[in-house]
């Protein structure tokens, strides 16, 4: 059985794919706490911690900013998500 595709958000249709930066959660580092996961501000280019992190940052930084995109700053891992749809996309990119 074939699955229809969902269309993309066009926040979502040309996420940059350049290097991200290395270091942690701004925030978090700023108040001497941790986070799981680590997320990258596709508009700004700061890094900060995911949902499953007890502050998390990415989300309330894309909320209040208005900037509704991120990508994952995971080893392995290539996706972005929109907070403003709720929706994702696998990147491709290279290794």
């Amino acid at each position: 059985m074939a699955t229809a595709q969902r269309e993309l958000c066009d926040e979502l249709q040309n996420v940059p794919l350049e290097d991200m930066p290395s270091g942690g959660c701004i925030e978090c580092l700023e108040m001497g706490d941790t986070w799981v996961h680590l997320r990258y501000c596709v508009t700004c280019q700061e890094t900060r911690c995911c949902d499953d992190s007890k502050n998390t940052h990415a989300r309330e930084h894309g909320i209040a900013a208005g900037h509704p995109v991120i990508r994952s700053k995971e080893p392995g891992e290539a996706w972005a998500w929109c907070y403003e749809h709720g929706a994702g996309t696998r990147l491709a990119v290279s290794a």
